[in-house]
């Protein structure tokens, strides 16, 4: 293998390049330690399928009269209040990571939504939405005239 003495006929001068690059990756990895960091809350897919966005929305331990949905043209918002969970006397948290409050997600979609035609149903912990698109978007298929 390699000799110790391998390692020590390399200048120390020569490494300094290295050592600061190195510094510099430490600075920024730790430079953000402590500082909040914004999550996209709820979790959510959306795809497309016959002319209709299927939109799917994790919202563990929520009631259904908890949660809003509006439609503004091609705009979908969700938003809601995650209630706390009411401990009773003598009972501490030993940790607590799900933490309460209110939330609101926007997704812009690529179409404007027929409004009249949405459906939406909660069912163990996800939101699914049902968005038709507009009849107006829908691709149309030009005829040539020969």
């Amino acid at each position: 293998m390699f000799a110790p003495s391998f390692w020590r006929m390399r200048k120390f001068s020569d490494s300094i390049p290295e050592i600061l690059r190195l510094q510099q990756e430490m600075n920024r990895l730790f430079s953000s330690v402590g500082e909040s960091t914004t999550i996209d809350y709820p979790a959510i897919n959306v795809w497309e399928k016959n002319g209709v966005a299927l939109v799917t929305a994790e919202l563990p331990g929520m009631s259904a009269e908890n949660i809003d949905i509006s439609v503004a043209d091609n705009t979908l918002t969700l938003s809601g209040i995650k209630k706390t969970q009411d401990l009773k006397e003598g009972e501490n948290y030993l940790r607590q990571e799900r933490i309460p409050g209110s939330f609101q997600r926007s997704i812009q979609l690529s179409f404007r939504v027929n409004q009249k035609d949405i459906e939406a149903r909660y069912e163990k912990g996800v939101l699914t939405i049902v968005l038709p698109r507009e009849k107006e978007d829908l691709p149309k298929k030009i005829k040539i005239n020969a």
